[in-house]
């Protein structure tokens, strides 16, 4: 017997078809006609349900409601159905339940369609608040769909009001959770095959953003934020048809189909290149999404956590008297941790009276003052930042220095540097950055983008030498400078990226200030960050002859040698493995390929002496 919902997949599919030059475009206006379609379908299986039970359905307290993607009317070309019947207690017995769900489930089932199903008493919705911190984050949007939609609307409602009445004491296994599925899925930024719902910045957190909104306890981002979530949601579609199944891993085989639907196939080229082009795009568009997304949700996620410590009546700016309730308020405490910068419940702040378009060092003080005391920076803290007359060019002493200071944090670094790059701040003080960012290593070896790999590396570099020497001040920002900028030169259709960033790194150090000395080692120190590493990897570690020629391009500097070492090993450490996984075991850096390198050192070293 045919159903309401027969070829309902298939029809799918055909909205969901690319224009005739083979590009997905319009995914809100498809995700809306793939939800008006399944609503309509669902409506009339529910009455056709209704007519073939041989009892009657009450037209009260009973009805069909969707939740999860059909809800927020986001449901992709191969998405699961998340339904629910919502039913009064004393509507029906359960064997009745249990026969008209059936003539629910099985035409979807037989349709082809994926299917997440319950029944589940009114009370028992209310009471997943209590019980199912995962359920009530999806459950937040169920819409109702047919039967009794009074009844399911004031079910809705009932879950919302009890969310907002749980949200604080929910917020830390909120949280908790988030935290624990980052460990497990990683960053959406610097994966190679991402997981687009589950990774942070993933659509996972925009549920958990819009949950958050819908307690009461932050604002919901918009602007940026809302284009990178339609943006994912587009490639989730694509991913659906490329892979004709749901599902959300965008896996390498998938990546030129996803790639070209997107638009990202330059036809101009060839074959060949033509691929490593587009999923190279297709990376650096997940990574700027990825990015746009995890920023707002930490954002959004603080400002619920700050909400916490203001159960009392927050304090004003300035001590006013209320006729109301008499008395006055406290004013905000700052702790000044630099000139204009001051700290605020425990975020980085500007100070108050700072004007931040006149004070071009006011970005690298925030920065520091973040990195050294531990401490986010506040989310309109950035966005007042991006005020500042920020330069790249004709830097102070103190600029330079301050830089220094940011690059030599530590583990710290990361962090902070994310925050600013979510600003665009990075790209102004360096516009050769944006060449890199986001930007997908073409070495498989590589987890993190460029930028965070350089970041990365830079947050790994010492101020004592792995051969026990001590850099000085200008030793130390060579080295961090040499980090940071030491695959500047990858860029696409650079065949010796080395050679390509020392190139650039005097023109970037020399309009910033920094003095010649320290521009040429850096340059140096650049165009043969990979010499140990090949060295040892294709002859003979202890071969004097061709340690010679490495030794004579260092100048037969020892300490050029040991920065060389430092940076070489940070390079190979951080390359990064997926989540569970160890660099050891996949990446080729383990204790064995490290004591080659120190031995080719050794060598070179040997090499300076003679």
């Amino acid at each position: 017997m045919s159903t309401a919902v027969d070829g309902l997949q298939q029809r799918f599919l055909e909205i969901s078809e690319p224009d005739t030059d083979g590009v997905y475009r319009d995914g809100p206006q498809r995700r809306a006609r793939r939800t008006d379609l399944a609503v309509r379908a669902l409506r009339e299986l529910w009455t056709q349900a209704c007519e073939d039970v041989p009892f009657d359905v009450p037209r009260e307290g009973i009805g069909l409601a969707a939740v999860g993607s059909l809800a927020r009317g986001q449901i992709g070309p191969c998405s699961d159905l998340d339904l629910v019947i919502v039913h009064d207690v004393h509507i029906l017995d359960q064997e009745q339940l249990a026969a008209f769900a059936s003539k629910l489930w099985y035409p979807l089932w037989d349709c082809g369609l994926g299917l997440d199903q319950s029944v589940r008493t009114r009370q028992q919705c209310e009471d997943i608040t209590d019980k199912d911190l995962p359920a009530v984050v999806g459950w937040l949007d169920m819409t109702p769909i047919a039967g009794d939609v009074d009844y399911l609307a004031g079910t809705a409602t009932e879950i919302l009001a009890r969310w907002r009445k749980a949200a604080r004491q929910r917020l830390p296994e909120l949280l908790g959770s988030a935290s624990e599925r980052l460990e497990r899925s990683g960053r959406l930024a610097y994966l190679n095959q991402p997981d687009v719902k589950e990774s942070r910045g993933g659509l996972r957190d925009t549920t958990l953003i819009s949950a958050l909104a819908a307690s009461w306890l932050a604002d919901r981002p918009h602007g940026r934020y809302d284009q990178a979530v339609e943006r994912l949601l587009d490639i989730r579609d694509c991913l659906h048809l490329a892979a004709r199944k749901d599902t959300d891993i965008l896996l390498a085989a998938y990546q030129p189909r996803v790639a070209a639907l997107l638009g990202l196939d330059d036809p101009t080229l060839p074959r060949n290149e033509r691929d490593v082009k587009a999923i190279d795009d297709l990376q650096t568009m997940l990574a700027r999404l990825g990015r746009a997304i995890a920023f707002s949700w930490e954002s959004t996620a603080a400002r619920a956590s700050h909400t916490l410590t203001h159960d009392k009546p927050r304090f004003a700016f300035f001590q006013v008297f209320t006729p109301r309730f008499g008395g006055r308020r406290e004013a905000p405490t700052f702790e000044i941790l630099a000139p204009g910068v001051a700290q605020h419940e425990r975020e980085v702040v500007l100070a108050p009276s700072v004007k931040p378009e006149t004070d071009a060092e006011l970005p690298l003080r925030v920065a520091v003052a973040a990195a050294e005391y531990g401490l986010p920076i506040n989310a309109l803290t950035l966005r007042n930042l991006g005020r500042c007359p920020i330069t790249d060019r004709d830097w102070s002493a103190s600029m330079r220095a301050l830089l220094i200071r940011l690059l030599a944090s530590g583990s710290a670094l990361t962090d902070v540097w994310e925050e600013l790059d979510s600003v665009d701040i990075p790209g102004r003080w360096i516009p050769e950055w944006l060449a890199i960012r986001n930007r997908p290593s073409a070495s498989s070896a590589h987890r993190f983008t460029i930028d965070r790999h350089m970041i990365e590396v830079v947050s790994r570099l010492g101020r004592r030498s792995q051969h026990g020497h001590g850099y000085d001040d200008e030793e130390y920002a060579i080295l961090l400078l040499a980090g940071l900028l030491h695959d500047i030169g990858k860029r696409p259709g650079v065949d010796d990226h080395a050679r390509e960033g020392a190139r650039h790194v005097p023109v970037i150090l020399e309009r910033m200030g920094f003095a010649p000395r320290v521009v040429d080692r850096v340059a140096l120190l650049v165009r043969e960050h990979l010499s140990l590493s090949r060295l040892a990897g294709t002859c003979d570690p202890n071969d004097i002859a061709s340690a010679g020629k490495l030794a004579a391009r260092l100048d037969h500097d020892p300490v050029l040698l040991d920065m060389l070492l430092d940076l070489t090993k940070a390079d190979g450490s951080s390359l990064g493995a997926t989540a569970g996984e160890t660099i050891t075991k996949h990446y080729g850096w383990s204790q064995w390929r490290e004591r080659l390198v120190v031995t080719m050192a050794d060598t070179v070293r040997a090499a300076m002496r003679r």
